[in-house]
């Protein structure tokens, strides 16, 4: 059954009664976050505060391959032996790969607004319109065409979100967002995978995301033993920006349960 996370960007606290005796202070959980295409730690800014204290966080480098599976074999290059793990969009492609190459590693995994399916060809055909369009440079000309896709309809007029998403786009620039797109492109179709997975799972999912469904991660969250799945209401394919409160309560919970 899916959880759904109401609109509201904050949760009302709780008042804890603290005991006289206070349990062991316990090391925080290695946290790497994998940011989607076009994306750098903006994209997790707000999970990188608020989850502190729970979580010694890295945001990996994921502009230096052009394969999903060079992307996972340079973020377990550089992994403590085992780590919590998640993955938006690009990042749960990654995330998912290195649930392949190195499952006993993973202590726990989120894959965020994402898919497990192999690109259609169709969507590699427009793929290659973005990249031959990189000579407007990915903000001007590839960024304002993705966004309708990218956050939910009634967010396209929020000038700060927008801003943040284009000032990670420059970021990251024409050569990577072309290496990232022909990783995409090539990446395997992974749903005969799903059911490998034996850590704990969220799957979380913008109600309203364009670009990788609710279905889909229905379809996930069903094949993963161990998965829970979280819907984030009024929230498109950035959940992480869109509605950053209700996705850093949601991954509170997948680390702490």
């Amino acid at each position: 059954m899916e959880s759904m996370i109401p609109q509201t960007p904050d949760l009302p606290s709780t008042r804890l009664r603290c005991s006289s005796t206070l349990p062991a202070m316990t090391a925080p959980t290695p946290l790497i976050l994998l940011p989607g295409l076009l994306c750098d730690e903006a994209l997790w800014a707000h999970q990188t505060e608020t989850l502190a204290d729970i979580a010694d966080i890295t945001v990996a480098d994921m502009t230096q391959d052009d394969t999903i599976e060079g992307m996972a074999e340079r973020v377990l290059a550089g992994a403590p032996e085992t780590f919590a793990l998640a993955g938006l969009s690009m990042g749960g492609y990654a995330a998912q790969e290195i649930m392949r190459q190195a499952p006993e590693r993973v202590e726990r995994l989120a894959l965020l607004d994402t898919s497990a399916d192999a690109d259609t060809p169709e969507a590699k055909k427009q793929r290659q319109g973005y990249i031959a369009q990189l000579d407007l440079g990915p903000c001007r000309g590839v960024t304002s065409k993705l966004l309708p896709f990218l956050i939910h309809q009634g967010r396209l007029d929020d000038d700060a979100l927008v801003a943040v998403i284009k000032a990670s786009a420059r970021n990251v620039g024409t050569e990577a967002f072309a290496r990232q797109q022909h990783a995409i492109m090539s990446r395997p179709d992974g749903r005969k995978d799903l059911n490998k997975i034996a850590c704990p799972t969220l799957v979380l999912c913008g109600r309203q995301d364009a670009l990788t469904p609710l279905t889909g991660h229905e379809e996930m969250a069903a094949a993963i033993l161990n998965a829970s799945l979280v819907v984030i209401e009024d929230c498109g394919h950035l959940a992480p920006l869109e509605r950053p409160a209700a996705v850093s309560s949601a991954m509170r919970a997948w680390l702490t349960e």
